[in-house]
This record gives structure tokens, sequence and C-alpha cells, in this order.
């Protein structure tokens, strides 16, 4: 009797992983090794968790509009600097979401903006510093069906606003000491991801996304995006930089159309 008793605990334990839910070969896979070969060469990864921080809601309420927001962990004594951000979403049909170029000067040090997320997913922030050296953070979300989710706006209201291009700053106390702005670019564009297919003719819409954008204080360079279909419907940047007294504020986008879009601004008048 004795000897039973011992082998219940046992007994159970087996019987608890024959009835366990099985673990699907899609979950049981990490596409994050071949990612890192494909693109980003295979090379070297070091922790970033001093360097890079990416912010992403754990459950996202809308998958064709997640936010993302990433910072730079860089103590202000620290030499070296975030020459460029690499946002991965793993599980997305085309995982590399975006690739952001740093202004030398401009100390960009946050960077927010807004993804579609296909399936429940991590997400890798990889961050070049100037020592030639990568580093990574990543987060895990909740969310499906993100690439393929209906536009918000119908095919006539996205044409009218294509390449339309509003910029804002917003206010911060330590700006008159430190000349660090906060601003936001938005660009109106359906960003179509080809997943998305047309409720009327149930075809799939092609591929239509700005895939290249570039900003400047006057000819001096602050951000560049490399965009891919991850990155949501009308696309929205909102940054913090230094300000090098510039007046002009600059944008030019390009899609996969070929149009360019160019708008300027007053630094000290922002608006559309």
């Amino acid at each position: 009797m004795m000897g039973c008793t011992r082998r219940l605990p046992l007994i159970a334990a087996l019987l608890g992983i024959a009835f366990a839910a099985p673990v699907s070969a899609e979950e049981a896979y990490d596409p994050w090794p071949g990612l890192v070969q494909d693109i980003l060469n295979n090379r070297p990864m070091n922790d970033g968790a001093d360097v890079i921080a990416i912010e992403m809601p754990y459950r996202a309420e809308d998958a064709a509009i997640v936010p993302v927001t990433l910072r730079s962990k860089l103590s202000p004594a620290d030499a070296r600097r975030i020459r460029s951000i690499t946002l991965v979403i793993d599980r997305n049909p085309a995982p590399m979401a975006a690739k952001f170029e740093l202004g030398a000067d401009a100390n960009v040090s946050e960077i927010s903006t807004r993804v579609r997320v296909n399936n429940y997913t991590d997400v890798h922030a990889v961050a070049e510093l100037s020592d030639g050296q990568l580093y990574v953070a990543k987060t895990y979300v909740k969310a499906s069906g993100g690439c393929s989710a209906p536009a918000g706006k119908n095919a006539e209201e996205a044409q009218n606003r294509l390449g339309q291009m509003r910029y804002r700053q917003f206010a911060r106390e330590d700006a008159p000491a430190s000349r660090i702005r906060e601003a936001q670019i938005m660009i109106g564009h359906p960003n179509n991801s080809g997943l998305q297919m047309d409720q009327v003719t149930q075809l799939y819409i092609p591929a239509f996304f700005i895939n290249q954008l570039k900003l400047t204080q006057d000819d001096s360079p602050v951000l560049s995006m490399e965009g891919g279909i991850s990155i949501s419907e009308d696309p929205n940047l909102r940054f913090t930089y230094v300000s090098n007294g510039a007046k002009r504020f600059r944008a030019e986008a390009k899609d996969t159309d070929g149009h360019v879009f160019r708008n300027e601004w007053d630094v000290e008048k922002p608006g559309t």
C-alpha cells in the first residue's frame, strides 16, 4: 500500500503530461534566428537592456493600429549614440516593419508609431550603435489579423488624402533650456498591405505603401524611415529631437508607386 501511495504523484504527473494541450509546430517554432540571418546578416547580438526599450500593449485593442514606442536608454555620459533602430515583428508576413536612421546631430531619443500585427508574436527592436555593435530588446504582443484588416477609409477618401502631411509640435517644460523638441508627422496614405480584400470585388488590393520618409531641420537629417507593409494606414511618427536652431522643418516621403510627397513648415508656426 505504501508503494502505491508513493507512485500516485508520479502517475498524476504522467497523466498531466498526457492530457496537457498539445503545442502546435507553429507555436513551437521560433522564427527569430532565421530573421537575424535574413534581415541582420547573422550579426552578433548583445543584450540591449541598457540601450534600447520597446513598449507595446501586451494585448492590442486593434491589431491594425498597435502603438509602439522605441526609446533610447543610453546614459547621457555614454559617448556612443544610436545610429539606427530596426523594428521586427517576428510573425508578420513581412517581418521587418521599419528601419529608422537617426541623424548624427539630432539626438533622437524616442520614436513612436503604429503597426499592424498579424499573429501573437515577439517583437524585436535592434539598435546599431556608433561602435558598430548591435543591441536587441523584445516584447510580446497578443494580436491577430492586423495585416489583412479592412482599411479604415474607402478608396475615394484615401485617394483624396494621398500624400497630405501634417506637422505638430508639443510643448515641453525642459525645451527652452535643452532645445529638446517633441514633434509629430502624419501622412495621409492607405498603406495597403497586399493582404487586404476589396469587400465589393472580393479581390486582394495590391500592396501600396510609404517605403521612404526623410525628416530634416533645414538640411540637417533628423530621422529617416524605410517602411514596409506593417506600418499602419496613415503613417504617424512622433519623436523627440534636439533643435539646431533651424527655422524650417522639412519632410519628404516616397511610396511604392513612385509618388513623391514634400512639405515644409516654419518651426515656430507648425501646422498643416
